[in-house]
């Protein structure tokens, strides 16, 4: 690995290296499937199994782009997949907590991309050969995973205030509100800290993304 690789992977504009911006594009495409597929294989393992649903469980990562959330990765190295269409009436039992499992198994299914990705670097660092590929998918991967249980929509930690709140009058207007402004209070919000230097929740955050990736990559 390289060890002047940014923790998380923010993208050096100045001046840009293609090489640098390929792979970043790589691991974004690889952390944005495996989070989008991996709530829709937990959904239909729960019970919401819906018959021809078509998005879920095709492994086409651009039906799984959400615009803001790309645009999300360039500015602030994470983003999200394009919210899952999952009916709770689905699950037979314990419908919000499925719903919760459902939705946190995207950040889940990020992790264990980014541990199988830190073998291969790890092989490949034994065999003598300096690896940026596969580190870069877990320093992506492990930051989407951990930025993504910020309760706020469209990211996957918001689920719980779904499940805790939805009974409660005048929130179900509130909530599609939020998910349609949500994407770009989140674009707001980081190209603001990107641009002032200020860090914001990502000094909470951030030391959670660099233990993790840390710790994958043993460095």
């Amino acid at each position: 690995m390289n060890g002047d690789l940014n923790l998380p992977y923010l993208l050096d504009y100045s001046p840009p290296m293609v090489e640098d911006i390929a792979i970043f594009c790589v691991a974004m495409l690889t952390a944005i499937l495996v989070s989008a597929e991996g709530q829709g294989f937990v959904a239909t393992l729960l019970g919401d199994s819906k018959v021809g649903a078509k998005d879920r469980l095709h492994f086409n990562v651009f039906l799984h782009m959400s615009l803001p959330g790309t645009f999300c990765f360039f500015i602030a190295g994470f983003g999200w997949a394009k919210e899952l269409d999952i009916d709770r009436t689905g699950f037979k039992r314990f419908p919000g907590l499925s719903f919760i499992l459902s939705r946190l198994a995207g950040p889940l299914a990020n992790l264990l991309m980014a541990n199988i990705a830190a073998s291969l670097s790890w092989i490949l660092t034994k065999w003598g050969v300096v690896d940026n590929v596969f580190s870069t998918i877990v320093i992506v991967n492990i930051t989407m995973a951990v930025y993504n249980m910020i309760p706020l929509p469209p990211l996957p930690g918001s689920a719980v205030f779904v499940v805790l709140f939805d009974k409660i009058n005048g929130f179900e207007k509130l909530w599609r509100w939020l998910n349609l402004a949500g994407p770009f209070i989140i674009l707001g919000i980081f190209l603001f800290f990107r641009l002032t230097g200020f860090e914001g929740v990502s000094a909470i955050v951030t030391p959670v993304v660099v233990w993790l990736t840390t710790f994958s990559l043993n460095i």
